[in-house]
């Protein structure tokens, strides 16, 4: 069964519960029940209302934030994994330095023009990024070292192309969105209620009350654009994440 049809069966139920309750005791009080006796709760379901909306909000943006801030952090790791590679085979024969340095500089330049913005947009990463990679990965080891120096920088250097290859497939883990579509529908629909909220209250026209009315209704767009805005761990172009490699590799 999908999980909107559960949703919309749950909230079906719920509102059916809840009217059939109310619709009962009507009948059963008749005409002997006097308003003016029983608590106002519009003050109250609007105030509980707006304290759950506003933990979900909060919630909301603490997730997304945590999600960028992860990607960030990924892309920071596997850059700096093939710096670290770049810089350590300065020990090797010129041959294969020269050879590796300049896959990897083929790497991060096909992965910062070609595949971050397809990242970005269709949340995957190519074929042949992969393929870039994995000839970074045979210079290192199918290198022999021949020299102490060299022999003892070998396996730091393998070490850092695996950093980068679990740092590559984290990249691609986190390139999707990361709040889930239901998630989207309940903080557009709770925007909705909380604004619709303000005409149960007998809004009136003054200049305070339009101000403050407006601001809120502000407030609730602000936030709902600012979890959209985060919501793209990698951001919404190439541009946007990409300086962890280019400071590391300005030729990119």
């Amino acid at each position: 069964m999908s999980e909107w049809l559960v949703l919309a069966i749950g909230m079906a139920i719920a509102c059916a519960v809840v009217l059939a309750i109310v619709s009962l005791n009507h009948r059963r009080v008749g005409d002997d029940d006097d308003p003016s006796e029983t608590p106002d709760v519009i003050e109250y379901m609007t105030m509980m209302i707006g304290v759950i909306y506003a933990i979900v909000i909060g919630l909301a943006i603490a997730g997304v934030w945590e999600a960028r801030g992860a990607a960030q952090d990924d892309a920071r790791r596997e850059a700096q994994a093939l710096h670290e590679i770049s810089e350590r085979v300065q020990v090797y024969p010129a041959a294969v330095r020269d050879r590796t340095r300049a896959d990897i500089d083929s790497y991060v330049t096909y992965v910062v023009r070609k595949e971050w913005p397809r990242m970005v947009s269709d949340g995957e990463l190519t074929p042949r990024g992969a393929v870039l990679l994995d000839k970074v990965r045979r210079d290192v080891t199918d290198f022999v070292p021949k020299t102490d120096l060299a022999n003892q920088a070998y396996q730091p250097v393998v070490d850092q192309v695996g950093i980068v290859d679990d740092a590559r497939n984290a990249r691609e883990q986190n390139a999707s969105p990361t709040m889930p579509g239901m998630v989207w529908f309940g903080l557009v629909a709770g925007a909705l209620v909380a604004v619709g909220l303000i005409f149960t209250l007998q809004i009136r026209r003054s200049r305070r009350e339009l101000l403050l009315a407006g601001l809120y209704s502000a407030l609730l767009a602000f936030l709902l654009f600012l979890i959209w805005d985060l919501d793209a761990p990698f951001g919404h172009s190439a541009a946007d994440s990409t300086g962890a490699f280019l400071a590391l590799f300005p030729k990119a």
